[in-house]
C-alpha cells in the first residue's frame, strides 16, 4: 500500500514537470518506431502543421472562421443577457459591473491565450487558478485563435520551435553516442575471418 503511494507521488512530479516545461525538454518526449522525437499534435490540426499537408490550410481557415463565428455570437448573447437586465429594471450599477467583469475576464483570457500559443506557462498552479477568469472571458479566447489562425496554427511556432530542438538534440547525440552501430561509418572495409 505504501508502495503504491511513493508511486503515485512520483507519478505526480514527473507529469507536472512534463506539462510546465515542455514534452521535449524533459526528456519524456515520444519517440517514433526509429527512436527520434515525434511532433507534438495541436488541437484542430494533429500533426499536420509540421509539413503543412492534410488538409491544413483548410483547417487553418476552418479554426479562424469557426473561432470567429464563436465569438461574434458569445458577444450576441452577453447583448441580449444585457438588454434582460435593462428590461428587469435592474440597477445601473449591476450593468455596469456586468460589462467591467466580462471585458476584464475577456482581456485577461486573450492575453493568457496569446501567450500559451509563444511559450509555456512556467507556474502550472497559477493556471489553474486562473482557468475561471479565462472561462468567463471566453471571448478573448475565441478572439486569439481567430488572430493567430490568420497566420498559422495557433501554437504552430512553439512546437516547431520544441520539435526542431529536440530533433537537432536528438542527432547530435546519436552521432556522438559510440557504441550505436548506426551512427558508426559503412565504408570501412571488412577484416577477413580468421580460421
Amino acid at each position: 500500500m505504501s508502495q503504491n503511494k511513493t508511486q503515485g507521488k512520483s507519478r505526480t512530479k514527473s507529469e507536472g514537470r512534463h506539462e510546465s516545461v515542455g514534452p521535449y525538454e524533459s526528456g519524456e518526449a515520444a519517440e517514433a518506431a526509429d527512436g527520434g522525437p515525434r511532433p507534438e499534435p495541436l488541437r484542430f490540426f494533429g500533426t499536420t502543421w509540421l509539413a503543412h499537408d492534410g488538409g491544413y490550410a483548410a483547417r487553418r481557415a476552418a479554426v479562424a472562421v469557426g473561432s470567429l463565428a464563436a465569438a461574434v455570437g458569445a458577444c450576441l448573447l452577453l447583448r441580449f443577457a444585457y438588454q434582460g437586465l435593462t428590461i428587469a429594471d435592474a440597477s445601473p450599477f449591476i450593468g455596469i459591473l456586468v460589462i467591467v467583469m466580462f471585458s476584464v475576464c475577456s482581456a485577461i483570457a486573450f492575453r493568457k491565450t496569446w501567450e500559451g500559443f509563444s511559450k509555456r506557462p512556467v507556474d502550472r498552479a497559477r493556471e489553474e487558478q486562473l482557468r475561471s477568469l479565462k472561462g468567463i472571458g471566453f471571448i478573448g479566447s475565441l478572439v486569439a485563435y481567430f488572430l493567430r489562425s490568420l497566420t498559422e496554427a495557433p501554437g504552430e511556432r512553439l512546437r516547431r520551435t520544441e520539435y526542431e530542438t529536440a530533433v537537432a538534440r536528438y542527432e547530435r547525440r546519436r552521432t556522438t553516442r559510440t557504441g550505436n552501430p548506426a551512427a558508426r561509418t559503412t565504408n570501412r572495409p571488412k577484416r577477413p575471418k580468421r580460421k
